[in-house]
C-alpha cells in the first residue's frame, strides 16, 4: 500500500474553510479513482498546519493520480495562503485497535535513518518492539508508519480518541520515540500533534 501527503503551513484562520473544502470537495472527487483507498486531513487550528493523506493500492496507481491531485492540492493551497509539499510514502505498517473517534487527536514524528539500505530492519523493529509498546499507551487508537526507502525518512502516526488522551500518553510517548531513534542510529527530526478532522484513510490492517 502506498500514499500521498500534501503538508501546508498557513492561515490558522482558514482552517475550517480548508476543512470543508476538503471534506466536501476533495474527498468525495478522489476516492472513486482507481486504486485510491480513501483519504484522511490533520489539521492544527492554532498552528494553521495541515497534513492530508490519500492512499492507493499500489505504486503505479499512485503516480496515475499525481495530475489529477494536483488542482485540489492548489486550491487547498489558495485558501491557507501556503505552498504544498508534497510527500510519496510506501505504508508500511498498519495497526488499528479501534476506529477513530468526532475527537481523535494524532501524534506524528518524522525520522530519518542515516543509511536507507536500513529501512527493512527499521520496519522490523518498530513492528516487533516498539508497537507492542505503543498500543499499551491509555487512549491508543491506531498506529501507521510510512517509509521513503531513497531517502530513509519515515514518519510514524499514533492516533488517540482525543486530545486528553494524547496529552496523558506524552512522556512515555516521547521515551518510546527516543528508543525508537536511539536503536536505529536514526534521527527524529519534528513532531507535531494534529487533530484528525476527517478518517476516511481505508488501508487495511498490516499487523
Amino acid at each position: 500500500m502506498y500514499a500521498r501527503t500534501a503538508t501546508l503551513r498557513g492561515n490558522p484562520r482558514t482552517i475550517d474553510e480548508a476543512i470543508a473544502f476538503v471534506r466536501d470537495e476533495w474527498l468525495p472527487s478522489t476516492t472513486g479513482l482507481d486504486g485510491c483507498t480513501g483519504l484522511s486531513m490533520l489539521a492544527g487550528r492554532r498552528s494553521g498546519r495541515a497534513i492530508v493523506t490519500t492512499g492507493w493500492e499500489t505504486e503505479p496507481t499512485m503516480r496515475a493520480s499525481a495530475e489529477g491531485m494536483r488542482g485540489s492540492r492548489a486550491r487547498l493551497g489558495k485558501i491557507l495562503g501556503a505552498v504544498p509539499v508534497v510527500g510519496q510514502w510506501e505504508v508500511a505498517v498498519m495497526h488499528r485497535a479501534r476506529q477513530a473517534g468526532e475527537h481523535a487527536s494524532c501524534r506524528v514524528t518524522w525520522s530519518a535513518l542515516p543509511d536507507p539500505a536500513q529501512v527493512d530492519e527499521d520496519i522490523a523493529t518498530f513492528r516487533m518492539a516498539i508497537l507492542p509498546r505503543i498500543e499499551e499507551l491509555p487512549g491508543f487508537s491506531s498506529a501507521s508508519l510510512m517509509v521513503d526507502r531513497l531517502s530513509g525518512r519515515t514518519v510514524l502516526a499514533v492516533n488517540y480518541v482525543d486530545g486528553a488522551a494524547l496529552r496523558a500518553a506524552a512522556q512515555r510517548a516521547d521515551a518510546l520515540q527516543e528508543q525508537y531513534a536511539r536503536e536505529m542510529g536514526g534521527r527524529i527530526t519534528e513532531v507535531a500533534e494534529l487533530g484528525l478532522v476527517i478518517a476516511h484513510l481505508r488501508i487495511p490492517e498490516t499487523v
